[in-house]
């Protein structure tokens, strides 16, 4: 009997502060109406306070999908997140999050991919269900963006916000979960979309920080034309790959990088504005936090058998999309009761 890695839960987590585009007005020289059009974006999540890391949005996400799925932490066998912005170099932000909701039986690390992160985490932590060695794997997409955003660029700093989501991994016997993926990447992408300083090849110094070279660089019109083509591709060759029609796909659940790279995603699929999740313009891009933050927001409209192609583009560069048949029908939404 096959087994297949089914998400059997969601959680997720947004800080309270809301950065508005009339407030990036207020900050560098951009309009509402400038950032809507390019971006889609209306508002974004920023957390502050000291001390605060990608570790303290993973937290309550992977808490809350604990709660909501009724699962004890020291059952947990393994812990995957996928972050751009962890809160040390070492440990691992995973390792951080596990100690804190009490996983004490689980291993854990992070993954880097870029905003392709989770797409690679969730198939990375599915073959570990599908080889029978495991039987709850959890995948945490976080970051805090803001961390690595730079406030007076004005191309940049109001594309990206933060937030986390998580999901948890199961076993599956009726043809439920992950069933396909095609997963790309290219490293001659490096120089158009990078932090320049921060790693092994240019630690920081006075200079690199006097430099501004710790916030993200992107070279936008490179990224947005490659973004467009490959995630759109990807998203198409799984389709065919399965033999899906635009009839048999329920939802896309794309990357939240950009409205006009999800819209471009959608046409090649050959799907309408009512299959396609969307919560761009409440958070902007959260990198690895999109995908799940998606799944968790569109929850209640979900149904056991709904085909979902997920797709994303990132950094790197990195692509890829993952072909998914959602294992369970809607719980009650506590906070409609």
């Amino acid at each position: 009997m096959k087994i297949t890695a089914a998400i059997t839960g969601v959680g997720a987590y947004v800080p309270d502060y809301v950065l508005t585009n009339q407030e990036l007005e207020k900050m560098v020289d951009t309009t509402d109406e400038w950032i809507t059009t390019r971006t889609g974006i209306k508002e974004r999540r920023i957390l502050k306070g000291e001390n605060q890391g990608t570790s303290v949005m993973g937290i309550k996400a992977v808490q809350q999908l604990l709660a909501k799925t009724g699962t004890r932490a020291e059952d947990i066998d393994l812990l995957i997140c996928a972050t751009t912005t962890p809160d040390l170099v070492f440990p691992a932000t995973a390792n951080i999050i596990s100690a804190a909701v009490g996983a004490t039986k689980a291993f854990s690390y992070d993954v880097q991919a870029a905003c392709s992160g989770f797409l690679f985490s969730l198939a990375t932590g599915a073959q570990f269900i599908q080889s029978g060695m495991y039987k709850k794997v959890i995948v945490v997409g976080a970051d805090k963006m803001s961390s690595i955003v730079d406030y007076t660029d004005r191309a940049n700093c109001i594309i990206f916000g933060d937030g986390a989501g998580a999901v948890l991994l199961e076993p599956n016997t009726e043809g439920f979960g992950l069933l396909d993926q095609v997963l790309r990447s290219d490293g001659k992408g490096e120089q158009y979309l990078f932090q320049k300083a921060g790693g092994s090849r240019r630690p920081p110094s006075a200079e690199t920080v006097a430099n501004r070279e710790h916030f993200v660089y992107q070279e936008g019109a490179t990224v947005f034309k490659f973004a467009v083509t490959n995630m759109a591709d990807v998203a198409a060759q799984v389709m065919e790959r399965n033999n899906l029609s635009k009839e048999d796909v329920a939802w896309l659940v794309p990357h939240q990088a950009n409205k006009r790279i999800i819209d471009a995603t959608a046409n090649r699929m050959g799907v309408g504005p009512e299959k396609v999740m969307l919560n761009i313009y409440r958070y902007g891009n959260t990198t690895n936090g999109t995908i799940p933050l998606c799944l968790a927001d569109y929850e209640q409209q979900l149904h056991k058998g709904d085909n979902l192609v997920l797709a994303a583009f990132g950094g790197g560069f990195t692509w890829g999309s993952i072909y998914l048949k959602w294992a369970y029908d809607p719980k009650p939404d506590p906070q409609q009761a």
